[in-house]
């Protein structure tokens, strides 16, 4: 079955980095956009970023753009959130995503924080 496991997630002081892993199995992955969702205490889940199969096309929340950088490695079945630069607003559960065959998918997700 479908499962997708982040990992990567933890405290960082503001204006530190963190990556962020997704590692996805039971499906073909190459096939497949994968996106990164966030979500605050409090607030909606928002998209952060999204990547199309080949990783030709990326796309970020404004909130995110020149701070946060999507990859994938189709190879070993992994997307990745680099988190550059980061605030406070920043700290929340992060979700690795995948829409497949109209149904979506989540990971269990992976605590960010940033707070000094």
């Amino acid at each position: 079955q479908v499962q997708l496991v982040e990992s990567g997630g933890g405290l960082v002081q503001p204006g530190g980095s963190l990556r962020l892993s997704c590692a996805a199995s039971g499906f073909i992955f190459s096939s497949y956009a994968m996106s990164w969702y966030r979500q605050a205490p409090g607030k909606e889940c928002e998209l952060v970023a999204g990547i199309t199969r080949i990783g030709g096309g990326r796309n970020y929340a404004d909130s995110v753009k020149g701070r946060f950088t999507i990859s994938r490695d189709n190879a070993k079945n992994l997307v990745y959130l680099q988190m550059n630069s980061l605030k406070p607003e920043d700290t929340a559960v992060y979700y690795c995503h995948a829409q497949i065959n109209g149904y979506a998918y989540w990971g269990q997700g992976t605590q960010v924080t940033v707070s000094s």
